[in-house]
């Protein structure tokens, strides 16, 4: 069922695991997964991704450059775009599998990735579908608001004092912790301490490649990132969100204001109550709602057309 690959991205190695449903005959719907804040493969699965296997679909799950199994450096540099098109090169990727079927393509993400998912639907016509959950939707306004009034003025001092050093040596880079336990007194990415609890015991517990750190150039770049000039594009793709109700992470109000913002007909908003950002990584039962959610969503939009079909095409 589950398979070693790997592809190229603008020249660099991604790697990953392509798995195909244990029922079902070839070629099969497939749904593209890739991570948040951090690389993927066992924090996703066999979490999120064994409920779109029961659904009947394939599942390729892929580590972007920079990150976990996947080659490229500076490590733990997170670049939005690079990674979006890290997506685009796995669906080609997958276009070159003959188990695959390339006219049904879909894509989920979670955190960052649910952010990038929403850009890659608009501007890539082969997704036939989207998941895109808790996503990350403007950069600015998200780190502005977690850090406050106090703390983002020293988050700008750091990013200015980084990109002059970065202007006299460019292999000069510094980090920053991705979390920490009191981020009161240590500046960081995301300054909550339940996101250093958790991803503390992902580490020990499943996904020994977790490195809790980034480049302070990541932060920049999620400076300059807004999904909100692609919205308008998801015309007729279909379209799941899920939301953490009072998500502080990602703020589920401006999920919500991103949502009505698009277009299609088909889609859902899927509001968790009671639910954090950080349980969807670390509660089973939370993550079962948002796995059971998607794999619904794809088995509804890239497995019911095909089923409908396949009496005609078999006369």
């Amino acid at each position: 069922m589950r398979r070693d690959v790997q592809f190229k991205s603008q020249g660099e190695a991604c790697r990953g695991w392509l798995y195909t449903p244990p029922e079902g005959v070839p070629p099969f719907a497939t749904v593209v997964m890739g991570g948040g804040w951090c690389y993927v493969k066992e924090i996703v699965m066999p979490h999120y991704a064994e409920y779109i296997l029961r659904a009947g679909l394939a599942v390729l799950l892929f580590d972007y450059r920079r990150l976990g199994s996947s080659d490229g450096l500076p490590r733990q540099h997170l670049n939005p775009w690079d990674q979006i098109e890290d997506y685009k090169n796995a669906i080609s990727f997958l276009e070159t599998q003959p188990e695959i079927d390339v006219q049904r393509i879909g894509i989920w993400g979670i955190s960052y990735a649910g952010g990038h998912v929403l850009i890659v639907g608009a501007t890539d016509p082969r997704v036939r579908c989207i998941a895109s959950n808790i996503p990350v939707v403007d950069g600015y306004q998200n780190m502005r608001r977690v850090h406050g009034e106090r703390r983002f003025p020293e988050l700008l001092r750091i990013i200015n004092e980084d990109r002059r050093r970065r202007y006299l040596n460019p292999e000069d880079r510094e980090y920053l912790p991705m979390s920490a336990p009191e981020p009161d007194r240590t500046l960081c990415s995301w300054p909550f301490p339940d996101v250093y609890e958790i991803f503390d015991h992902i580490k020990r517990k499943e996904a020994p490649l977790h490195e809790h750190r980034n480049t302070v150039e990541s932060v920049e770049l999620l400076l300059s990132y807004s999904v909100s000039s692609f919205l308008d594009r998801l015309l007729s793709t279909p379209t799941l969100m899920i939301v953490a109700e009072n998500d502080d992470k990602t703020l589920w109000d401006l999920q919500i204001h991103a949502f009505n913002q698009i277009p299609s007909p088909e889609k859902k908003l899927c509001i968790l109550p009671d639910i954090t950002h950080m349980s969807l990584y670390s509660n089973p039962s939370h993550l079962q709602i948002a796995g059971q959610e998607a794999g619904q969503w794809f088995r509804k939009h890239l497995m019911a057309t095909h089923l409908k079909a396949a009496p005609a095409t078999s006369g």
